[in-house]
């Protein structure tokens, strides 16, 4: 099998603990780039978030960002693909989850925004280095002629893990809901998530399902695990993911997205 498309996860992924990528990744990905093997992230994380990330490794393809909602090119910032939910119906969910006092925020683009700032935002904007602004969600929505990427909501997960059901029960499949971290309960729109958008990304340069590797960690990722020809597991990954994957790789501590490389695209023994 070649494989000639490799999709990464970010968090927990690709990064370490520390948010940094390892030398040992970053001259895999530059030698499977060098035989001609297209390399792009996968993330929940907004393009903004994701771009540095992408500059470092040098990646001017297409990026998988908010689960799949949106497909940017990555340095120039080109939206290829997006896909929002609808601002009544956003403005729906937020009020169901503000009724169960739970925390939340949507993303508009580049713009993270949430009705009241708390321990949770701070910790957010800390992890994904980003801005997170303060307005009237319902008045904001209400102005917002078509939609936003995504709503996410932080709490416990054992908080999180009560109120997936309801807003499943209450939305059916107009939304997909996902978690990316324990305490992050992810939501968009219910057509789209990684696997969708990694399909038509192969799609779009003409390779093959069975050519495709993809490699995640959490509940987020199982789509595109799925999807792949090679779906990889990391070594910390969620039980469920290592359950559905093809192979599990070594941990985010130790260089697991290098090793899973070597292995399947430069063909090193490892």
């Amino acid at each position: 099998m070649t494989i000639r498309l490799v999709a990464m996860d970010l968090d927990d992924t690709l990064l370490r603990d520390d948010w940094t990528i390892s030398p040992r990744v970053v001259e895999a990905i530059q030698k499977a780039k060098a035989q001609g093997v297209k390399v792009t992230i996968a993330t929940g994380r907004m393009p903004i978030s994701t771009r540095p990330y992408a500059k470092q490794l040098g990646l001017d393809v297409p990026v998988i960002t908010y689960h799949g909602a949106m497909t940017q090119q990555a340095v120039s910032g080109e939206i290829i693909f997006r896909c929002v939910i609808p601002s009544t119906l956003a403005s729906e969910i937020i009020q169901d989850v503000s009724r169960q006092g739970i925390y939340a925020q949507i993303y508009l683009k580049d713009r993270v925004i949430t009705q009241t700032f708390n321990e949770w935002s701070q910790e957010y904007a800390r992890i994904a280095s980003v801005r997170i602004e303060e307005a009237d969600l319902s008045k904001l929505l209400s102005q917002e002629p078509e939609g936003v990427e995504k709503i996410l909501c932080i709490a416990a997960e054992s908080d999180l893990d009560k109120l997936a059901p309801f807003l499943r029960q209450h939305y059916g499949n107009k939304v997909h809901i996902t978690k990316s971290k324990p305490h992050f309960l992810e939501i968009i729109e219910g057509s789209v998530n990684k696997g969708v958008a990694l399909a038509a990304l192969a799609d779009r340069f003409g390779i093959q399902q069975q050519e495709v590797m993809a490699i995640g960690d959490s509940f987020n990722d199982l789509e595109m695990i799925q999807y792949a020809g090679l779906g990889v597991a990391m070594g910390n990954a969620r039980s469920e993911v290592k359950e559905l994957a093809d192979i599990v790789t070594v941990t985010n501590e130790e260089d697991g997205v290098a090793e899973a490389i070597e292995r399947f695209v430069l063909n090193i023994n490892v």
